[in-house]
């Protein structure tokens, strides 16, 4: 794909905008296309839509957990993550940019702004506070605009038991959407759940629940942030703080911004609150909400991503390059790489290293997302366990050592933490087996 500057457009600004419909309608305007999303729901959302447009032979699904790829498929509805690289479209679609400034994810976003093009058309689709730094990236870059279509304000602190129908509760952990939709079901009735970690069946269930107006309550994580679109008339949040994979820290005002814009749709005004649990909300923070003007991003996260396999020592050494410009932060200690740092001074891995194609198997397996955020020794033993087995076994898993795994999560008995664990026990096996094919087989030049 072309890497020049021409043909590209970015489409800004906060949520309800129709960014997204936009850029949805320019994809079909070509004769083929990749849109790449920061969720997999969001994948699976816009996949459906484009089912019901031209039928199912012409369009893919591909995220970390799901592929259907049909052999005529001409569009492409991908996690950024999963987006492929190795073919020719017309048009290439990024959503939620800013994301590229982003701590544990921003790497990706980076790699996919600077090297995936459309042959005919590239958009990026995101917030305001991006414009100056893409233009230091593509000085031609053509910068569209767009306003909320409805307000957004804020009101008062409120309990569960007050809030009105057509509500979203946020909170940021499985354990907590659980206990919350328990305790709005105590005061309100029936809640409807949705998680990142669903499968497409059950979170389409329970959206449908909500929707048809079966339940008048939401508990979602911030996944519904990101741009699934429900009717929701007010986003209430439990916590003004989350966990990011390194520490518990205070959500960023663009990142409550991006979560309480889920209220309003079109031109429906929207309303956003916090309980009286989740602390005080600083007055110029929910000025910054209500008027979406939050401070520009200067910095994109940045990793190369043109490895160089010939031993160990050239592969650290490509993934310790740095970038060029001053609007890049070099991307250290990313959960891949600190996988391959642990993994090659392994005693039983290391001697199998010589190889070039060796080598790439491990970077590709340390590549298997921790779904259980264990960040301990039993994610790598199980890192070290595959690549072993596929080391032993010719390059392939044997079918009898994943029934062994997989027997394991038929054994439904403990609460919801012991639930958590298992779906994400369940999401781990659905990632290797959906990758299989890229993870494990491949051609090293």
């Amino acid at each position: 794909m072309s890497n020049s500057d021409e043909n590209l457009l970015a489409i800004l600004g906060p949520t309800n905008t129709g960014k997204t419909y936009a850029a949805f309608e320019k994809l079909f305007s070509y004769s083929s296309g990749i849109f790449g999303f920061p969720l997999r729901l969001l994948a699976r959302e816009n996949y459906d839509k484009a089912v019901k447009r031209i039928g199912l032979s012409k369009v893919a699904l591909v995220t970390g957990e799901e592929k259907i790829l049909p052999k005529e498929a001409k569009y492409f509805f991908c996690t950024v993550e999963s987006m492929p690289n190795n073919i020719s479209v017309d048009c290439v679609i990024i959503d939620e940019i800013q994301l590229a400034a982003d701590y544990e994810r921003g790497h990706i976003f980076t790699d996919r702004i600077l090297n995936l093009k459309g042959n005919f058309q590239t958009i990026f689709l995101g917030s305001m506070n991006v414009e100056n730094i893409l233009k230091k990236i593509y000085p031609n870059i053509i910068i569209e605009k767009k306003n909320r279509f409805s307000q957004l304000t804020f009101l008062r602190k409120q309990n569960f038991s007050k809030l009105e129908p057509r509500s979203a509760i946020i909170a940021f952990n499985i354990n907590k959407v659980y206990e919350i939709a328990e305790n709005i079901r105590t005061y309100k009735g029936g809640t409807a759940v949705v998680l990142g970690s669903l499968s497409p069946r059950t979170r389409n269930a329970q959206v449908e629940v909500y929707e048809n107006k079966n339940v008048d309550y939401l508990v979602a994580t911030d996944a519904i942030g990101m741009g699934l679109n429900l009717n929701i008339n007010h986003v209430s949040f439990s916590s003004l703080e989350k966990f990011d994979g390194r520490y518990n820290r205070n959500l960023a005002p663009n990142e409550l911004g991006q979560i309480a814009g889920r209220a309003g749709r079109y031109k429906q005004d929207g309303t956003f609150s916090h309980t009286k649990e989740a602390g005080n909300l600083d007055p110029l923070i929910i000025q910054q909400i209500e008027n979406h003007n939050f401070d520009n991003i200067n910095k994109f996260y940045w990793r190369n991503s043109d490895l160089d396999f010939n031993s160990i020592e050239t592969l650290l050494s490509s993934l310790k390059k740095y970038p060029i410009n001053n609007y890049y932060i070099h991307k250290k200690n990313a959960l891949d790489e600190v996988n391959l740092r642990n993994l090659i001074n392994d005693n039983d891995i290391q001697k199998f290293l010589k190889s070039k194609k060796n080598l790439k198997l491990l970077w590709n397996i340390c590549q298997i997302p921790d779904f259980e955020k264990l960040f301990n020794d039993n994610y790598l033993l199980l890192l070290k366990d595959i690549y072993l087995i596929l080391i032993e076994n010719n390059y392939h898993i044997p079918e009898e050592w994943i029934n062994t795994k997989i027997s394991k999560l038929n054994n439904f008995g403990g609460g919801i933490p012991e639930l958590s664990i298992k779906i994400s026990q369940i999401r781990t096996w659905t990632y290797i087996s959906n990758n299989h094919n890229s993870l494990f087989h491949y051609h090293v030049d």
